[in-house]
Formats: C-alpha cells, structure tokens, sequence
C-alpha cells in the first residue's frame, strides 16, 4: 500500500514539479572546496586571505612598502586609492596568469557533480576568476543532460567575447561573425565596482538578478561576503526582496564560518528559521537530492512528507558517474516534450 506520508527516491526522481531555479552562488572557498588539495599540477586554489602568498606576490608587495601578510583586498584596495596604476597592472598580470595556468583534475570532482546536479532552470553564479567551473560545464556536455546556466560575476580567465555582437563564449573561440573571443574584464577587489561599467559583467548581474527574483532556493557556497563586495550584496539583496516576503522560500549556505557569521552577513536573505548550514558540499540538500533539490523540498515543506536521500555517488569516474545520472532522463524528458 502507498504511504501518503512518505516520498520514496523513486517518487522524487519521476516527479519533475518544481519549475522555479535554485541559485547557486559561488565564492573562492568553493574552488578550493573542489580542489582541496590542489588542481591537476598541484597548484593551490587562493582564498582571497592567502592569494598573496599563493601566487608569490609577498617580496613584490613588500617592496612596495606593503605589509605581504595583508588581506589581498585591502592590499588591492589601496594601490587603487593611491593611483598606482603601473603597480596595479603588475599584479593584473600576475593574478591573470596563474588563473589560466589552473585545470581540474582528470576524474571527476566536486564541480562537475554540482554542474550535473542541477537542471537546465537552475544557475550557477560564481565571482571567481578560476575556470574550473566551465571546464567541468564543458566536459560534462556530452552526458546527455541538460545543464544549468552559468554566469561570471566579477570575470573569468576562460570566458570571450566577441567586440561587435557581444556574443561570449569560451576565450579564443571563434564567434559566428568569425571573430576571434577576446577576454572579459576581471574585477578586483576594490571599494566601488561599477557593476555597470563593463556590457560583460552588467548582463551577468542582470541574469542574476531576474533567476533572484524568482528562485525558490539560493544556495551560498564558500562565498563570506566580504567589505569590498558590499554592492554586490545589496544588488542580490534588492533581487531577492525582503525576508518577510520570502516565507516559503529556503536559503542555504556551505560555509565554513560559524552560524552567527552567516546569519549576521546574510540576515536580509533568511526568512525566521527557512535556513540550512552544512561545512561540506556532500552534506547539502543538492548534494542529496541531485536534479531534484526543488521536488524534494515540495515533498518535505510543503507536502509534510517523510523523504529519503538519493546521494550523489562521489567515487564514480566517467562515464560511469553519467550512467548514474541516466536515472533522471526519462521523467525531464517528459517534461520537455
């Protein structure tokens, strides 16, 4: 006999309802989260703490009169305020180089579970500079799933654009009109961004904050939220309106920081106790309920049902982790139809 009280792994996987994206929002602990010990060659993805040391830039900064053991933002920060545009352009060249130099590792890892995790409704946006998220968008094409949105909120070191349709691609590439994809602008770590300066990182914020509007999950993901991102925040924040009317809506966070830190940052973003904290990305609702976070969250918030956990299988290589994944083709392909 059928429980109503219950929704099995396979109610949740044949059951395809939720029409709403999940937002997820990358920072640069979830690079390093993907890459704990290092990429491909070993080299260690930055927090914005340890960039400096990272990338070697210690014995440059303290020629320059800074203090190497500084906080990267403040560093960056100051050079700006002070002018120094020659200095400035040194690191540009440091940072940009390093970033291009990172490659996932051959098996799979953290990133392309989360890219295969979600569904062609869903979004992904990351501030980070690395290309990790899109080589693991790209090699995970061929899975025969339909993938979520990516969009790069402060540049990336592996994204074009082409300078006379502004169509963006991966860099190098070649755009219909046959030009070749020249780099986006990065944007660093100063006081006042001007999000609206470059067309590139405009539209991205503009993505954004249409899937904010209308999203039923954000998820946070080694993202603190740091001084010099205020006006980004207070973009989202503006998104995603105020608490009080987001009643039914859930906010995640995979963090590292303590519940009072998230809380206090992030305070406009919860509504009473609709939040979840988990230090690990294989502990968080997506993780467990892969392609259907929103299906399992209307099982259990909404239908008051008991659910069960479909984890994400985390030793599987190519392309056994795809044939895994197959068990939700049937159910979206339905849909779609």
């Amino acid at each position: 006999m059928e429980d109503n009280h219950e929704a099995s792994i396979k109610d949740e996987v044949e059951a395809v309802k939720m029409k709403r994206p999940h937002v997820f929002i990358l920072g640069a602990g979830a690079s390093r989260a993907a890459c704990i010990n290092g990429d491909k060659n070993n080299r260690a993805l930055p927090l914005m703490s340890d960039l400096v040391e990272v990338l070697g830039l210690g014995q440059t900064l303290k020629d320059w009169g800074f203090d190497p053991k500084g906080n990267f933002e403040d560093l960056f920060s100051s050079l700006h305020e002070k002018g120094e545009h020659e200095k400035i352009r040194s690191v540009e060249v440091i940072v940009e180089n390093y970033f291009k130099s990172l490659k996932l590792p051959d098996r799979p890892n953290l990133y392309d579970h989360l890219v295969l995790s979600l569904r062609e409704k869903d979004l992904i946006a990351t501030f980070n500079w690395d290309p990790l998220l899109l080589e693991a968008y790209l090699r995970n094409k061929n899975s025969g799933l339909k993938l979520p949105r990516l969009v790069f909120l402060h540049g990336n070191v592996s994204i074009g654009i082409c300078s006379a349709n502004k169509h963006v691609g991966v860099l190098n590439g070649i755009c219909s009109c046959k030009r070749l994809l020249t780099k986006v602008p990065l944007l660093y770590p100063i006081g006042k961004k001007n999000y609206s300066d470059s067309l590139f990182i405009a539209n991205e914020w503009n993505v954004l904050k249409r899937y904010l509007k209308s999203a039923f999950m954000i998820t946070i993901f080694g993202y603190s939220g740091p001084k010099s991102d205020q006006e980004a925040i207070a973009l989202m924040s503006e998104a995603w309106g105020p608490g009080s009317e987001r009643s039914m809506e859930q906010t995640s966070f995979i963090s590292l920081q303590s519940e009072g830190e998230i809380t206090e940052n992030w305070d406009k973003f919860i509504h009473s106790h609709h939040y979840e904290i988990q230090k690990d990305f294989y502990d968080s609702w997506l993780a467990n309920h892969p392609r259907r976070t929103g299906e399992a969250y209307l099982h259990q918030y909404l239908e008051a049902k008991f659910i069960d956990n479909n984890p994400i299988p985390k030793d599987l290589d190519f392309p056994e982790l795809w044939k895994w994944y197959d068990q939700f083709k049937p159910a979206e392909s339905s849909m779609s139809n």
